[in-house]
């Protein structure tokens, strides 16, 4: 069977046919991928094939060089470098003769594969004419569907490769896009690539956009593709400029002036609702910008420095004329608008939000001129819409001037969850719970809060959009009210609990979970339990039998669900139904424990258990050991098997993850009862450090956990420690620079961030391992084992001190370090490493922060003797 042939079959309405076309079509790719990629770029630039099978060869060729897993794109990397001559360069000829092709399918899938091979290439050095070839078809042809697909290409290759390597071109690539994108281009089609092209290019055009020359002639050819008369070439001008804002706003005062207000304002008007969200989206873009500017400048003057960037408040002078249109749009509700779709008054209620924490005080006044006009009117477009901008501007301006303002608005709001309108229910929930969230101060118990819950708790029987907006309003009154850390007596809402929690039962108890109103209504019992007071423990206690009889049911109900989308719908229950309840409860959990435990080993057993399920019911293991301590010993043996497997996981890092801070927990709560089953821990957890395929982020919380095991097992630790503080000197020993994967697609300054942020974690998790090990070994009498490695712990604290960006955890961490180690070498022998001058820095910063370990007395008790 020929390429073209498999190629077809791979889009046959017969299943049978497709299984077999990709199947064979992988064992190609797998016995001679040189070959395979040939016959896919030859059918691709084949102009006498049809259009569909054209475009499977080209997506099937991209696809087998493309992966969003970094080891998987190493090898897919290595595989493709390894094709010998001349075949990779047919291979790229025959792909870039196809961006010529009258087939416009085929020449937009030929621009995706350039870009495929070009992410390949060129961070190797290779394929250094690329660029070249690709410009010369943009400015030496007059094919317009040539340039379409080559501004296509180089727009794709900009998305995909780190700007720094396309730097030295970034003169060429810009006049190129420009001469796509100016006003006299006679194709829109070639103008709207040629913009999307820009867009991907404004990163690494940076030295262009300083000169103010170069910059003038970009913005006159963007702010003139927002005048087409092509919509999609006005809504890809529209998303450039939201780009360049947020890349060059310090640089883009006189454009705003003289240019984009304007400009702006009509996209907010025009008639296409695409052009007008991307308008809307602008100015969203500039409060974004003024508000992380606003943040920077208060950090810089906590710490007397003059601030980087200013702010040239936008928002602000723009706000008399962008808000009428903003209170506008709000009114332009599609009544049958799916909840998902991104529309107009959605977009326009989101920006009203930003410009409230922009302008604070400056927005109320005309927007409760518009709530009061408009709250009573007949038509329910204008109703949702007030509440909606009363809802919008509760976060900015002062909370004083708003409580006023909301105090005669909560009657009125409570009402309207009785209004004939959805939409204005369903806004009026999400406002209330606005109001619970950020001004609950004005909700007073004796007066508001009896209406307040009965009319969310009346919402909680309606449509599921409402009912996920009612649960919401209702965890923000818990989330305000209630106290996760120590339950109290009594709190406002003990009289309401039991009855609310029995209305979320009833919600949570339907088949169906549109617009995650059933997932909604378990979070809300888990906000309301997390909150509780003691006086709701015996409602809880009842809670928890009916939530252990419907995990029972789910466990019986396993075998006989079929469809996938059934599988799916059950492990989402079964993940709800392990909420925070057993935390709460502690001790009075105990009667429980043994039908908890028993469902939670039967919901682990099942064979199309997911990652999710499995990861929502180790939490909840993980609080059961938290509140039984030393009695979970019964139910470790049955449950270690399940461990073993989450801690193997290496393709669910989340699981993975969640399995070792399991193993901690457990250490914790039975102490030296877990020894018989620390030598199987301890080899996991080594294993899961030199695995290739587990997320690097799971690595320090690994590290952490050989301190909460050396602590719970005490002197037992010696057998380890040798094997441990070498791994711990090993880990030590990276630097972000080490973690940088050269062939990463990712701008090198974000990619610095995350590598600096990991190794960060990763001496968190090292020093959390060093306080482990000593105040263990300390505890088992068996310090001195330390003894060899004392030099060891001190270089890396003193690594880790002069860091500039050490964080706050590693230097309370330090501190309780350096005590634990004057504490187990009392008879002086570390004396030397603690009169060094990086320690007496480490005291100094003790000295000053109250909340420092205690261990920060006998540090300076050693220094100064």
């Amino acid at each position: 069977m020929s390429i073209g042939e498999l190629l077809a079959g791979t889009l046959s309405p017969d299943q049978n046919v497709r299984d077999n076309a990709e199947k064979q079509l992988s064992e190609a790719a797998l016995s001679d991928y040189p070959t395979y990629v040939s016959l896919l770029a030859s059918e691709l630039a084949n102009e006498q094939s049809q259009s569909f099978i054209r475009n499977a060869a080209g997506l099937a060729l991209k696809n087998s060089l493309t992966s969003s897993e970094s080891q998987k794109k190493l090898e897919i990397t290595q595989r493709w470098l390894s094709i010998d001559e001349p075949l990779r360069p047919n291979v790229k000829q025959l792909v870039l003769m196809t961006l010529s092709s009258s087939d416009q399918r085929a020449a937009s899938t030929a621009a995706q594969v350039t870009a495929a091979i070009a992410a390949i290439e060129l961070p190797n050095n290779q394929w250094d004419d690329l660029m070249k070839i690709l410009l010369n078809n943009v400015t030496g042809t007059e094919n317009s569907q040539l340039k379409q697909a080559a501004l296509t290409a180089i727009g794709y290759v900009c998305e995909q490769i780190d700007p720094e390597i396309l730097t030295t071109q970034s003169g060429a690539i810009l006049t190129a896009v420009a001469q796509g994108a100016r006003k006299e281009e006679p194709s829109q089609e070639v103008r709207r690539a040629a913009v999307n092209a820009l867009y991907n290019s404004l990163e690494f055009i940076r030295d262009h956009f300083e000169r103010e020359g170069e910059r003038n002639y970009i913005m006159q050819v963007v702010c003139e593709a927002t005048q087409s008369t092509d919509v999609n070439v006005m809504v890809a001008a529209f998303e450039c400029l939201v780009r360049i804002m947020q890349l060059y706003y310090d640089k883009m005062s006189y454009y705003v002036e003289k240019a984009l207000f304007g400009l702006t304002i009509a996209g907010m008007k025009h008639e296409d609702e695409k052009v007008a969200l991307q308008a809307v989206e602008f100015w969203s873009t500039v409060c974004d910008e003024e508000l992380e500017l606003a943040s920077e400048a208060i950090e810089a003057a906590e710490t007397g420095v003059q601030p980087e960037h200013v702010i040239h408040n936008f928002a602000k002078k723009a706000l008399p004329e962008i808000l009428p249109v903003l209170l506008w749009l709000l009114t332009k509700q599609d009544e049958n608008a799916d909840e998902d779709d991104w529309n107009v008054s959605m977009a326009a209620g989101t920006c009203l939000a930003l410009l409230a924490q922009c302008v604070e005080d400056s927005i109320v006044v005309p927007v409760v001129a518009f709530v009061d006009s408009r709250i009573r009117d007949e038509d329910w477009r204008s109703r949702e819409a007030a509440v909606m901008a009363f809802g919008s501007i509760l976060e900015g301006p002062d909370q004083k001037m708003l409580s006023n303002l909301v105090n005669q608005a909560l009657p009125v709001l409570i009402e309207m969850m009785k209004d004939s309108s959805p939409q204005v229910k369903d806004t009026t929930a999400w406002t209330l719970g606005r109001v619970s969230e950020l001004l609950i101060e004005c909700i007073k118990p004796e007066v508001h809060l009896h209406p307040l819950i009965t009319a969310l708790v009346y919402g909680l029987k309606d449509s599921p959009r409402i009912v996920s907006n009612c649960c919401w309003a209702l965890m923000s009154l818990s989330d305000q009210l209630g106290n996760r850390d120590v339950a109290p007596p009594t709190y406002p809402l003990s009289g309401y609990f039991e009855g609310i929690m029995n209305a979320l039962l009833t919600t949570s108890d339907r088949s169906s979970n549109e617009s995650n109103s059933r997932t909604s209504a378990y979070e809300c019992i888990s906000s309301f339990v997390a909150g509780a007071a003691l006086d709701c423990f015996p409602s809880i206690q009842k809670l928890t039998v009916t939530i252990l009889e419907r995990l029972e049911l789910s466990i019986q109900q396993q075998n006989q669900v079929v469809g996938n989308d059934d599988r799916l719908a059950l492990a989402e229950f079964q993940s709800n139904l392990c909420s925070s309840i057993i935390r709460k409860l502690r001790s009075e959990i105990t009667p429980f424990a043994d039908r908890i435990m028993t469902n939670l080993l039967a919901m682990f057993s099942n064979s199309n258990k997911t990652a999710t399920t499995m990861e929502d019911g180790f939490l909840a293991v993980g609080a059961l050991t938290t509140a039984l301590e030393g009695e979970f010993i019964r139910y470790l043996q049955a449950f270690a098997q399940f461990l073993y497997l989450g801690l193997q996981n290496h393709e669910e890092h989340q699981l993975c993850a969640i399995s070792v801070g399991l193993i901690g927990d457990i250490c914790r709560a039975l102490q030296e009862q877990a020894v018989p089953y620390c030598n199987t821990f301890m080899n996991m957890l080594l294993q899961d450090l030199q695995s290739q395929v587990l997320h690097r982020n799971v690595k320090p919380a690994i590290l952490s956990c050989f301190g909460d095991i050396a602590l719970a097992i005490g002197g037992n630790f010696d057998a380890y420690l040798e094997v441990v503080m070498l791994v711990l000197q090993q880990a030590s020993n990276m630097r972000a620079a080490d973690c940088w994967n050269k062939s990463s697609i990712m701008p090198t300054q974000q990619r610095n961030y995350e590598m600096i942020d990991y190794v960060l974690a990763l001496r968190e998790g090292i020093l959390e391992a060093y306080v482990g090990i000593v105040q263990g070994l300390k505890t088992g009498e068996k310090a001195e084992a330390l003894t060899p490695y004392v030099n060891q712990i001190f270089i890396f604290m003193q690594t880790v001190w002069n860091d500039p960006d050490k964080t706050e955890n590693s230097i309370r961490s330090m501190v309780g370090l350096l005590g634990d180690l004057a504490e187990a070498f009392p008879s002086g022998q570390i004396r030397m490493f603690l009169l060094q001058d990086w320690v007496t820095s480490v005291l100094k910063e003790a000295r000053t922060n109250r909340e420092m370990p205690s261990g920060t007395k006998e540090v300076t008790r050693w220094a100064k003797a």
